[in-house]
């Protein structure tokens, strides 16, 4: 078996790490831009007081404000603001949308041409001409894994789709995983990212395409989220759940930046381009229904083979039991369902998706590039039964 294990260049995760930025990042360069969601910069917050210390390590830092996902006009505008500022680093701290707007900017800023010269699906996807300006990422929710990852996901509103840049150089110099950053975030958005981590694990853990070293990221990552996720949901100020579902999405991202994905992410891609769907409520809502279809697909396809067993330990690790492997597979759609459920996870229809657009959803998750790493190939019927299950 060959394979390929490729990740940030530097790793640094614990209880306030994101207090070393401005020192390591004086190492990488001198003029910085730093990528920000909207509240980032409030007074007293985590990252203005940052900002503060930039100065004391010689460090010209610019700011963008990166308003919702990232879009193809924001990513141009913010390469046009670094080449201004002749920028020799970009600095991301954020959740997902903001980390993917950073590498996408670092990308573009280094580069000559638009978004859509190098955008998969829906642009000429052509590779970078050079490498993307370093990257230091530093995630503010437990969820993306995005900090660890050589894609950033880019939404292109006209065409309806998020699409992906994708570039070996696209992963971050430095990534600091800081769990204390994720200490405010509200219930809603813990539930969101954290089921978004979850779902990388199982999926990245049944792909056609895992390996050894992302097994053992992925059953980690799976026991840590089967624990900590509920309890950081309920009380959001145990510190000690949010470590540990910040060490679960940094697991969750190295393990799909390697192993890939599966159908819930081949089917949130196009739900996500056409639905204001927060990306990790689509996971949530798809998962243990995609999760069904995919487990009756290889009973009958595959029975024997390796992706079921895999299913039936993840459900071991979830539910915290052993027992046959056939009362192990039913009891893990249950119980993922009935964490979605506790985790007060919309259903699909809340943002407009109605039985008339399951087709055209179902259509386009069958070519998603997330889909050629699902343990089995599913028919378009099944993909729209997944979708219509999750309204």
């Amino acid at each position: 078996m060959r394979y390929e294990f490729a990740t940030a260049v530097r790793i640094i995760v614990g209880p306030g790490s994101s207090a070393e930025l401005p020192e390591l990042a004086a190492q990488i360069g001198s003029r910085a831009m730093l990528v920000h969601g909207q509240r980032a910069l409030e007074r007293g917050g985590p990252v203005a007081a940052l900002i503060q210390q930039f100065d004391r390590h010689g460090l010209a830092v610019g700011t963008f404000t990166v308003d919702g996902e990232p879009r193809l006009a924001m990513v141009e505008m913010g390469a046009e603001q670094a080449r201004a500022l002749v920028c020799d680093m970009i600095i991301g701290i954020g959740g997902g949308s903001v980390l993917d707007a950073a590498k996408a900017i670092a990308g573009l800023a280094a580069n000559h041409g638009g978004v859509l010269d190098y955008l998969e699906v829906v642009g000429a996807g052509k590779p970078l001409e050079q490498p993307a300006l370093p990257i230091i990422a530093v995630p503010t929710t437990a969820g993306t894994g995005s900090e660890v990852t050589r894609n950033a996901v880019i939404a292109a509103p006209e065409q309806h789709v998020k699409a992906s840049m994708r570039h070996a150089s696209l992963l971050p110099r430095l990534a600091l995983v800081d769990s204390t950053l994720t200490h405010d975030l509200p219930p809603e958005v813990t539930a969101s990212t954290g089921m978004d981590a979850l779902t990388q694990l199982l999926e990245a853990y049944v792909s056609r395409r895992a390996q050894p070293l992302t097994d053992g990221l992925c059953v980690e990552g799976l026991a840590r989220a089967a624990r900590a996720l509920p309890r950081a949901y309920h009380q959001p100020g145990d510190a000690v759940a949010r470590e540990e579902m910040s060490t679960a999405s940094l697991f969750s991202g190295l393990a799909l930046a390697n192993a890939g994905l599966g159908a819930v992410h081949g089917i949130a891609a196009p739900l996500g381009g056409a639905f204001p769907v927060p990306h990790g409520v689509a996971c949530a809502a798809l998962l243990p229904h995609v999760t069904a279809i995919n487990i009756r697909a290889l009973q009958r396809s595959d029975p024997d083979g390796p992706a079921l067993a895999r299913y039936a330990r993840a459900a071991d690790i979830l539910l915290g039991r052993s027992g046959s492997p056939d009362a192990l597979l039913s009891d893990l759609v249950a119980h993922v369902r009935s964490l979605v459920a506790e985790l007060g996870i919309p259903p699909l229809r809340s943002f407009g998706v109605t039985t008339a657009d399951v087709p055209e959803l179902a259509a386009k998750a069958m070519h998603a590039s997330s889909t050629r790493g699902n343990p089995v190939t599913l028919e378009q019927a099944e993909f729209e039964e997944a979708i219509s299950a999750a309204l």
